[in-house]
């Protein structure tokens, strides 16, 4: 099922162990204490973790589905959400 939304909750630890499973997704952009989800695949096109603007992915961000799912579930504090298309 495809990934309509993703965001990033509070208490990142800037592991990098979303970047390394998708970092055409996720980011730790420089000065961030927090992993972001990247402009690159958000309608929007900000770069940060989509909690306040609420950001749907693009067609570009859509195509990363599983590697988002695999993310989140990678993630070791459990805070990588996402809400799948209806």
């Amino acid at each position: 099922m495809a990934i309509a939304r993703v965001w990033i909750e509070e208490g990142c630890i800037c592991c990098n162990a979303c970047v390394n499973t998708e970092a055409a997704v996720f980011s730790i952009p420089d000065g961030m204490d927090s992993a972001a989800i990247r402009g690159e695949v958000r309608k929007d096109g900000v770069t940060d973790r989509n909690t306040a603007a609420g950001s749907d992915l693009n067609t570009a961000g859509i195509a990363w589905s599983d590697a988002i799912e695999e993310a989140a579930a990678g993630c070791p504090i459990e805070i990588i959400r996402f809400t799948t298309a209806a």
